[in-house]
């Protein structure tokens, strides 16, 4: 599927399950104020929803991939809408139990179909046409993405009717039944779309192969022989913690600021979709994959910082903008550089990259700790290390093998 021609139409289809993953993602962004007001939880306490949704990606990274192998990436894509129906039945429980602990449960359901979507689409989309241009088509589907995270929060308050302060645990259910019918048409969707199975370069060669595709991959016997792989997910790691951060911060920041509206969300999501835009229209032709990340790494320590010490808060918080602006080429860039050269070894490099998604876990917990210690505005301090590893990865660690 190198022609351009050919993978236009299967990423018209992904791109709406890339949709999907943003908004069932975006259920955090909105939760988070709200169980916080309806249950009077701590920062740190609300924080274990991302967290409950990103551990899974750490324990279902290899077994999606193993599902892949077993009945291919579509039938696989319509297998993660199906557990997340299952995921949003199980919110509509917890809004009845008002337990955390079902909240968090359902939020690992959750987690747990958006491990087995993420680890089919993302190595779909980096290997279905050249490798080199991975990061435009990743871009694209980064736009249909990250604006489905602000319009989880403006979906559900639209159905209800209400502001995210004033909404009870029995508004929830309208909602939710809705949202389990979209996923349930997407599960069919997904397994009647035209999207034909993908391998990349080198994932066919036998040993006997006269002339290998991938002769880098050839020699290795396990899939720990690719430094760049294993600093990539790291790479991962720390970003899609400081992603999740600028994402689904933005309106629990303006409330804790005392900022008037719902709506902030769109803020880190324009910053994403600006970037996406430059990648689109500069990727390959004007911008490297790597200098793409490291201009992104430069902006997004930039704008960590303006939003740690501005002390105007409405200027503080338009400041998440270049946070996301800096994280909105980092992902599309770091899928095909940590995945160059795997060859045999690309879905097992690419489960350990899907698993790596589980940093969304770590870092909004421990800015939620920061939260609770120095204030929310220091909180955001956190993203300037990870974000200098990138820098690091876009510079150096994507060529060290």
């Amino acid at each position: 599927m190198s022609n351009n021609k050919t993978f236009y139409v299967p990423l018209a289809f992904v791109g709406l399950f890339f949709f999907s993953i943003g908004f069932a993602l975006g259920i955090n962004s909105f939760l988070m104020p709200v169980l916080k007001g309806a249950m009077d939880m701590s920062a740190g306490a609300s924080s274990l929803l991302l967290a409950a949704t990103f551990v899974p990606f750490l324990l279902f990274g290899i077994p999606a991939t193993k599902c892949i192998e077993a009945i291919g990436y579509k039938r696989t894509m319509a297998l993660s809408f199906g557990i997340f129906a299952v995921a949003f039945a199980l919110f509509i429980l917890a809004a009845k139990e008002q337990s955390l602990e079902w909240f968090l449960i359902a939020s690992a359901v959750s987690g747990a179909a958006n491990c087995v979507l993420q680890a089919s689409v993302n190595p779909y989309v980096t290997i279905c046409g050249p490798l080199e241009s991975a990061a435009k088509r990743i871009s694209m589907m980064g736009i249909c993405n990250k604006l489905a995270w602000p319009a989880t929060t403006l979906f559900i308050t639209l159905v209800i009717g209400k502001g995210i302060g004033d909404i009870h645990m029995e508004d929830l259910y309208m909602p939710f039944g809705i949202i389990i019918g979209i996923f349930v048409a997407l599960a069919i969707v997904a397994l009647v779309a035209p999207l034909p199975e993908v391998k990349a370069a080198g994932e066919d060669d036998s040993a006997d192969s006269a002339e290998p595709a991938c002769p880098y991959a050839e020699g290795k016997t396990s899939i720990m022989q690719f430094p760049h792989l294993l600093l990539g997910c790291l790479a991962l790691f720390l970003y899609v913690g400081v992603e999740t951060i600028s994402l689904a911060t933005a309106n629990d920041y303006a409330k804790a600021l005392n900022l008037p509206g719902d709506n902030w969300g769109f803020i880190p999501s324009i910053g994403m979709v600006v970037g996406y835009l430059v990648g689109i229209i500069a990727i390959p032709k004007y911008l490297k994959q790597d200098t793409a990340m490291r201009l992104c790494a430069i902006i997004a320590v930039v704008g960590s910082v303006l939003v740690a010490v501005i002390p105007d808060p409405e200027i503080s918080t338009y400041c998440i903008f270049f946070m996301a602006l800096g994280c909105s080429l980092m992902w599309p860039a770091l899928w095909p550089l940590a995945m160059a050269d795997l060859g045999k070894f690309t879905k097992s490099g690419s489960s350990l990259l899907t698993m790596a998604i589980a940093g969304g876990a770590v870092m909004p917990w421990l800015q939620g700790l920061a939260v609770d210690a120095f204030g929310y505005q220091a909180s955001y301090w956190v993203c300037v290390p990870c974000f200098l590893f990138i820098f690091f990865y876009g510079m150096w660690g994507y060529k060290i093998r």
